[in-house]
């Protein structure tokens, strides 16, 4: 873990710019969130990426990869969603704090109380211990882990997911502990919060890997379906045509079903896919 001193960030960092290249690996999460919020301050989420990567430099993932290539993915994802600046701030320091000599102290003076509060939050969240709680009760304890913001637990989402990702390099009894703990606490918190693009995405990753065998019949039933996507798109077309000759202000679009969805139809109905 690297060592650095109180306000480090101060004596090395070009505050005032946010002039980095356009090569800069945070480049494509400062073009997606300038697409969703045109009038967004990018300068504060240029300085964020550089205080993460300098808190982090020398650290290093399972996978070998260097550890900021982590938070930036979270960061991208929650982007994508369209979350504010705020968050996406948040979401480059999540992991500076617990992981880092960057207190909360120093990352409150540069960064604010918002973005502390909401980075505390996530580190709390880590901090929490389950066990077999019923759902209902799970919730409730990491909606008080949040402390009332709901931005703490739709970042451990983005979090857990980009983890989840990049479970190839662990153990077989590691890979498959942490999909369970995953289907058990945070596939109902998706589900709660309705942010179903993650909790498609974390269904089939944690399928996957508690249950290989069933999720290989699955992905060979996609693979014999023909191709839909150019009549899904014409069929899309023409009933949002429809909407627009009746003035109804509306958006159409498709979506295709994802194998646990379809192993679950598979096993309720209680025979072969179709």
């Amino acid at each position: 873990m690297p060592h650095l001193p109180a306000h480090w960030l101060r004596s090395v960092l070009p505050w005032g710019g946010g002039n980095q290249s356009p090569q800069s690996p945070a480049a494509p999460l400062i073009a997606v969130h300038r697409h969703l919020h045109p009038r967004a301050n990018l300068a504060v989420i240029h300085r964020a990426y550089e205080v993460a990567e300098l808190a982090h430099r020398g650290q290093y993932r399972k996978s070998g990869e260097e550890y900021i290539t982590h938070p930036l993915a979270v960061a991208e994802i929650l982007a994508g969603l369209g979350m504010d600046t705020t968050t996406l701030v948040a979401a480059l320091l999540h992991d500076t704090v617990e992981d880092t000599s960057y207190t909360l102290e120093t990352l409150h003076a540069d960064f604010g109380a918002e973005v502390a509060h909401l980075v505390d939050g996530v580190t709390k969240f880590d901090k929490l211990y389950y066990g077999d709680a019923a759902e209902a009760e799970t919730i409730r304890k990491m909606i008080l882990a949040a402390g009332r913001d709901i931005r703490v637990l739709i970042i451990k989402l983005a979090d857990r997911l980009h983890n989840m990702r990049t479970l190839g390099v662990r153990s077989s009894s590691s890979k498959a502990r942490i999909a369970q703990a995953t289907k058990d606490v945070l596939l109902p918190l998706a589900d709660r919060l309705g942010i179903h693009s993650i909790k498609r995405e974390l269904e089939d990753i944690v399928f996957y890997h508690l249950d290989p065998i069933a999720w290989a019949e699955v992905d060979e039933h996609f693979r014999t379906l023909p191709d839909r996507g150019e009549y899904l798109g014409e069929v899309s077309d023409t009933v949002l045509q429809a909407l627009r000759n009746t003035r109804v202000q509306s958006d159409v679009s498709e979506r295709r079903r994802h194998h646990w969805s379809v192993h679950n139809d598979r096993v309720r109905r209680g025979h072969i896919y179709d």
